[in-house]
């Protein structure tokens, strides 16, 4: 199999200036700003005084043929950086790919070229598609601040997109990264839009899909806000973050693999924004269907399942909504060529029994196994989704992808798929039967006798995530009974894993606050319509 990339298109040359650039010695600082260029100057600095710079204020920095635009916040600690040094934040100082010490030259930044689109976007204007793409290739080359960032974040909320706008978005996106190009006519993905702890189908699919014989590369990302994303919990079981070129060798090999995306540079400016979105809790459809959609496509996907779970406490809560949200995904990859299968599933609890990288390692693995106590909702799910992607090959008739899936799994031919893929990415030797839990537990137990009608997935992830998840691998929350069980009070409804006492006490903290469970009769479990 060969493989072709695309590079993203040249960002625009920085704009000429007749400034005087001021030179200073460049001071890296360690401080992680999350996707913003920080420039930090002493209070001091001549440069500073002479310049009329203030904090907030935006710089240029050039150095080795390369430039940044920063943002600059003001020192008065010359132990952070002296008065004829510049520090840079660590992304900002990565970008540059020069020395502790080099030699920088320092001027007042032009404003971005798009700025007067993002304005007119401010004041609720519909914009075109060349607007779009300005926006994001400033986005993509760090032009834009966080409070620039934001501003487009929330005018794009507040005057929702229309489809037009998404699809507009969604290419120009697609346009800012590199572009992969598989020469396969078939190439698979499956995505969830998120919101549902412990649905870890991915790591299930992709082994069954690949010993199928179809091409699933495929790339996640790291949690922001969930108690783990799939990378974070493939990487209990193997390396995730490798080069691009080692990835796609595996690929090659295995016809799929299991990886973080953030090698392959596809749609940066989606992880941009996503740095402003997440703290904000915004995730509006318009801009949840750009991200998902131009990151399958620049992926060189060419046929995607989709999960969008429907619940009390998902992110869709009704069908009426879950269709709206289908009718803009299909309009959109319609439009970007990208063939698509909407599935509505079931979102009223978390799927499978674990909530946190480890717990939810174990009940991947235990499904691959075959094991007795392997959960069986994450079992069912993850086989009706293969089978959707199964049906896109040619030579496979409607209706026969899940048993087709079915028979990958139980004849091991999955399992060992995977395990192809574990060590051909590098095997971190984890022992489903035992892994490794974080030590210090205590256990949520039923406040009264009923049947469980409720579980809230909201409070069961932040507990998890209080409890030390994702970053504390072996932390997170162990399920006991799920919807329609019967428990007798004083059953224990989950246990709670962290690594350390005070994540502990958090954790026990907010269960106290809201155990995330409703009992009551059997009659009162809430149903909801889904398609398998």
């Amino acid at each position: 199999m060969h493989i072709e990339t695309s590079e993203p298109r040249d960002l625009p040359p920085a704009p000429v200036t007749n400034q005087t650039p001021s030179r200073l010695a460049l001071r890296r600082v360690a401080i992680d700003t999350w996707r913003e260029n920080v420039a930090y100057l002493h209070r001091d600095c001549a440069v500073y005084r002479a310049e009329g710079f203030q904090a907030l204020s935006k710089i240029e920095v050039r150095a080795n043929g390369r430039h940044v635009l920063a943002t600059v916040n003001v020192v008065d600690d010359a132990s952070i950086v002296g008065c004829n040094e510049l520090g840079l934040s660590q992304d900002a100082f990565a970008q540059l790919d020069v020395e502790n010490g080099h030699t920088v030259s320092v001027t007042q930044a032009e404003p971005p070229e798009s700025m007067g689109a993002l304005f007119r976007k401010i004041a609720g204007e519909r914009l075109t598609r060349a607007d779009y793409a300005a926006i994001v290739r400033d986005i993509a080359g760090h032009h834009y601040s966080k409070i620039e960032l934001t501003a487009f974040v929330v005018a794009c909320n507040r005057d929702e997109l229309d489809r037009e706008e998404v699809f507009f978005l969604s290419d120009a996106m697609v346009a800012s990264g590199r572009r992969l190009d598989w020469h396969e006519p078939l190439v698979v993905d499956k995505h969830c839009i998120g919101g549902i702890p412990g649905n870890r189908t991915t790591m299930l699919v992709v082994p069954i899909v690949a010993a199928h014989g179809m091409l699933c590369p495929k790339t996640s990302s790291r949690a922001i806000t969930s108690p783990a994303g799939t990378a974070d919990t493939m990487e209990v079981l193997a390396k995730v973050e490798l080069p691009f070129e080692q990835l796609a060798d595996i690929v090659r090999d295995y016809r799929g693999c299991l990886a973080w995306g953030g090698t392959a540079n596809l749609s940066p400016a989606d992880d941009v924004l996503i740095s402003v979105e997440r703290p904000l809790s915004i995730d509006s459809p318009g801009q949840m269907v750009a991200s998902i959609l131009s990151k399958k496509v620049a992926a060189g996907a060419t046929h995607l399942v989709l999960d969008i779970p429907i619940g009390p406490t998902a992110k869709v809560r009704s069908m009426p909504e879950a269709q709206r949200l289908r009718r803009l995904f299909e309009y959109v990859a319609r439009r970007m060529g990208l063939s698509l299968d909407v599935v509505i599933t079931d979102g009223r609890q978390p799927v499978g029994n674990g909530i946190g990288p480890v717990l939810e390692a174990r009940d991947v693995m235990r499904v691959l196994q075959n094991d007795p106590d392997a959960p069986n909702d994450l079992r069912q799910k993850s086989l009706r989704l293969a089978g959707r992607l199964i049906e896109c090959d040619p030579d496979v008739r409607g209706g026969d992808g899940y048993a087709i899936a079915r028979d990958i799994l139980d004849s091991g031919r999955a399992l060992r798929r995977m395990e192809d893929i574990i060590v051909a990415q590098g095997s971190k030797g984890f022992d489903h039967l035992h892994p490794q839990l974080g030590p210090l537990t205590f256990e949520v137990c039923a406040p009264a006798s009923g049947t469980v009608v409720g579980i809230d997935n909201f409070q069961i992830a932040r507990v998890a995530r209080l409890a030390g998840a994702p970053k504390v691998q072996g932390a997170g929350v162990d399920l006991m009974h799920k919807l329609g069980a019967t428990v007798a009070q004083g059953d224990v409804l989950y246990r709670v894993h962290a690594g350390y006492p005070a994540d502990l006490e958090f954790a026990r903290q907010a269960s106290a606050r809201d155990i995330g469970y409703r009992l009551g009769d059997a009659d009162a479990v809430p149903q909801v319509f889904v398609e398998f």
